[in-house]
């Protein structure tokens, strides 16, 4: 099991934990929600597992051919680190922004947003297909940096810490979070994303640092974050909550026309 992995699942714990005792909104059949979504969870851990040799052999492949910016710049590795880090969550907000314009990768993404509640549990809610496409995504960018394994494994332990995060129900303190927002994505942010408004949800694509959606013009708030509806507007009832159901949602028919959240607040 890697580093990444069990900080993830230590963090997840702790965060359940502080959602049943500081939640946002009050939550009904917390264990039920939870446990459909790692359910899906799981399915998209054996993809990631399967995958992750290709994501070493690009960085093996990087360091044994020079390839990529790092060796290009002749940076030190605290130095390539750095900026390594800094552009692969770049490359995160560009991924995440394609899997909302573009048709094909929304048929798969949007099974992460029909989720109609939202806690530390909706973080992991992927479908395998979005898994494998980032997985083979990623490692041309891995190439194109000259991203080491262990500045990768940096990368994912962070990042798996901020998105717990920003997708949990816990009452953050307004000050605590907007401090946060200067940095990093906090959960009024990514609350807003997983709105049932188009508008909404074709905003606040950001991983880990919150200054590419103001960089980018996608940076949106809620004055009223409590009435935030979560989902697509579809998709939302009990029976499509079911992992079984939830792989299957990218071939099932749409009701109504297919829109990316883009093509929907233009």
């Amino acid at each position: 099991m890697s580093i990444d992995t069990i900080i993830g699942l230590l963090a997840l714990g702790a965060l359940f934990a502080l959602e049943g005792w500081l939640p946002a909104r009050p939550g009904g059949r917390r264990l039920r929600h939870g446990a459909r979504n790692l359910g899906l969870a799981a399915a998209s851990a054996v993809v990631g597992a399967l995958t992750a040799p290709l994501l070493v052999l690009a960085t093996e492949l990087s360091a044994a051919s020079g390839i990529g910016l790092c060796h290009g710049l002749g940076l030190g590795w605290a130095g390539c680190a750095l900026l390594t880090f800094v552009l692969f969550d770049l490359w995160m907000y560009a991924w995440h922004r394609l899997n909302h314009e573009l048709p094909l990768l929304w048929r798969l993404h949007r099974v992460h947003h029909t989720d109609p509640a939202m806690d530390s549990t909706t973080a992991l809610r992927f479908h395998p297909g979005e898994i494998l496409l980032s997985a083979l995504a990623n490692c041309l960018v891995l190439l194109a940096l000259g991203m080491s394994l262990g500045m990768l494994v940096l990368y994912k332990s962070l990042m798996v810490l901020v998105i717990l995060f920003h997708h949990s129900n816990i009452d953050v303190p307004g000050w605590l979070d907007a401090r946060l927002r200067a940095i990093i994505v906090p959960p009024s942010m990514h609350r807003v994303h997983h709105s049932d408004v188009p508008a909404e949800t074709n905003s606040n694509y950001g991983t880990v640092f919150s200054f590419w959606d103001r960089l980018f013009g996608s940076f949106r708030l809620r004055a009223d974050p409590a009435q935030i509806r979560f989902g697509i507007g579809a998709y939302a009832g009990d029976d499509w909550q079911r992992p079984l159901r939830l792989l299957r949602l990218p071939l099932e028919p749409t009701p109504g026309p297919l829109r990316t959240p883009a093509e929907a607040s233009r």
